[in-house]
């Protein structure tokens, strides 16, 4: 096995500064804020302002990254994204030369939830490839503008924001490296997240959702774990994608970790759907977690049914930087 990897070294993020309550939501659903955070442990969570697009959303973050990073460039810039304003051009050629990195690599992902993880991959890809030393993942999500105003299904859980996530080319030994991937997908489940019917919006069949995400995901983290040689005991700390916070604590029991080891954002940003796994990291590490050497698993399922998981040890001096706008 080559000793080059991907090294994780900057994450930045950006949020929208609207923040929508579920008191707010209760009144135009016709429930209450409490069934609200009951079934989804969300309390609020970040909308679009008008005037602004998920573009500003991941330039932003973007330029967060690159501030933070020892070597703010990027060869490539990759965007996961399932809520692209245009199926064409690619938003990625775009966010280039926002940042200056006109030339670059530069093209869109769509693997929704589990996209931050599709992308570390890529990244990882053209790395090995010898394509690019420095790759620029940016996740930008505004589920706000693809949903049903009125379902309560999609619209209490799904929110607007955007994380960025800069690997450059390094060693395995390095902490930050990536240290094992997997990825797949199960097709025959593609139409339980959809954006289906004559208006085109997101529609999500909440219940099978509930009862299939929490075994993909821990099946997904199992095999990756398998792969670095680690147990779920060794398992430091557990970023899984902050989908609903009961299946959170379902792949949580199903995996038989200690709960205190797993990260939580969901209740002030919802689900962000591929920017949820960056935003819950760079949250996390500004608090203390993952500490520095952490053995840290990242977990994502969704719209596909599409998953991944991914392996490394927490970096020493990761940074990162948090803007709204």
């Amino acid at each position: 096995m080559t000793s080059t990897t991907a090294v994780l070294c900057a994450l930045g993020t950006c949020l929208p500064s609207r923040i929508v309550t579920n008191t707010e939501l209760a009144s135009r659903l016709n429930t209450r804020p409490e069934w609200i955070h009951t079934r989804t442990g969300i309390r609020e969570r970040h909308i679009l302002t008008p005037g602004t697009t998920i573009a500003d959303l991941g330039e932003a973050a973007a330029r967060n990254a690159l501030t933070a990073a020892t070597v703010p460039h990027a060869d490539a810039v990759l965007v996961t994204t399932s809520t692209a304003p245009r199926p064409c051009p690619a938003l990625a050629p775009e966010l280039a030369h926002r940042l200056g990195l006109t030339g670059a690599i530069a093209y869109d992902l769509n693997s929704a939830c589990s996209g931050f993880i599709a992308a570390a991959a890529t990244a990882l890809g053209l790395i090995l490839s010898d394509l690019a030393d420095s790759v620029l993942v940016v996740c930008t999500e505004a589920p706000s503008t693809i949903i049903d105003p009125t379902d309560r299904t999609t619209t209490v859980v799904l929110a607007d924001g955007a994380a960025a996530a800069l690997f450059r080319r390094g060693t395995r030994t390095e902490p930050g490296a990536l240290l094992a991937l997997d990825l797949g997908s199960d097709g025959r489940h593609c139409e339980l997240i959809a954006c289906q019917g004559p208006e085109g919006y997101l529609h999500m069949d909440g219940l099978a959702v509930y009862e299939l995400a929490p075994s993909v995901m821990a099946a997904s983290t199992r095999r990756v774990l398998a792969a670095t040689g680690w147990t779920t005991a060794d398992l430091d700390t557990y970023v899984p994608h902050q989908a609903n916070q009961r299946i959170i604590d379902n792949v949580v029991r199903e995996l038989a970790l200690d709960a205190g080891k797993a990260v939580y954002d969901i209740a002030l940003v919802g689900n962000t759907s591929a920017a949820s796994i960056p935003l819950a990291l760079a949250h996390a590490s500004q608090h203390g977690r993952p500490a520095p050497g952490h053995r840290t698993v990242v977990s994502a399922v969704g719209a596909g049914f599409a998953w991944g998981s991914a392996a490394l040890i927490w970096p020493d001096h990761l940074t990162s930087k948090e803007s709204l706008v």
